[in-house]
């Protein structure tokens, strides 16, 4: 099975060859100038690390670099209904970033102190993928290290449909209108910190276009998880916050932040820094 050819996952940047001389053959100066010849790979960082400074919105326990052209949604899950099971109130789960023709859905979760939980995480998306979506996976090596792609079918109704920008529309096989669904393909990214673990789960035009996915990596590696020091069970949700900026006006230039967080009525609204 092959989903398409990333250069990425499927062509892993290698690292510096090993030094075959013995340590003590390398002198002072050579060390400093193998020292400056080794790239930073970056984040995500931990609170603790020595981080970068960026432009970031606080969404609380994640930290998320801005730049020109993303933008930011938050997801909602209900967590309290009325009597006819209708929401009345939610929390935030995720964060969604923007790009384009592409999203990268964000979530940090509390992990083991001495373990990571990404290869279990791994192991059970594509069991649910396979038997409850009807679906296939493939794992392969990306810039964050093992990493989950997965094919799913997605549903083409004529409310789907409706939805859709014409120019998107009209690049839909026939087949696939005739069908009903066309072939998703989503990747799933995950990095274990000290005590959190982080998902990114991209959807889109950045599957296989290299320049927008170049765009949400930055993102990714720009993130700061905020784990906190409260003791909380693994795969437990580190809690969000709205950004102040969704409530707020922007400065000059940038649109008008969130006006209304009602996750019930149309879904959070979108912040675009240009």
């Amino acid at each position: 099975m092959a989903f398409g050819r990333r250069r990425q996952a499927d062509d892993p940047e290698k690292g510096p060859e090993p030094i075959e001389e013995p340590v003590d053959a390398v002198d002072e100066a050579d060390e400093e100038a193998t020292d400056e010849a080794v790239p930073d790979e970056g984040g995500p960082w931990d609170s603790a690390d020595s981080f970068p400074e960026l432009q970031r919105l606080d969404f609380g326990s994640l930290q998320v670099p801005v730049a020109q052209g993303l933008g930011f949604q938050v997801n909602f899950e209900a967590t309290q209904f009325d009597d006819e099971g209708n929401p009345l109130d939610g929390r935030p789960v995720a964060i969604l970033v923007q790009y384009e023709e592409s999203a990268m859905q964000l979530q940090v979760f509390a992990a083991p102190k001495r373990s990571g939980i990404w290869e279990d995480v791994r192991r059970e998306t594509a069991k649910d993928i396979q038997e409850e979506a009807n679906g296939q996976t493939q794992e392969g090596e990306g810039p964050f290290g093992p990493e989950l792609l997965a094919m799913v079918p997605a549903a083409l109704t004529e409310e789907v449909l409706a939805e859709m920008p014409q120019e998107v529309r009209e690049q839909i096989p026939a087949e696939f209108v005739e069908q009903g669904w066309a072939p998703q393909i989503i990747r799933f990214l995950g990095v274990d910190g000290p005590r959190w673990f982080l998902q990114a789960v991209v959807q889109g035009a950045a599957i296989e276009d290299e320049e927008q996915w170049q765009v949400l990596e930055d993102v990714l590696r720009g993130v700061v998880v905020v784990r906190g020091d409260a003791p909380m069970p693994p795969r437990e949700l580190l809690e969000l916050q709205i950004p102040k900026e969704f409530s707020e006006a922007g400065e000059e230039g940038e649109e008008q932040a969130v006006q209304s967080f009602n996750p019930f009525e149309r879904g959070p609204e979108i912040t675009e820094v240009r």
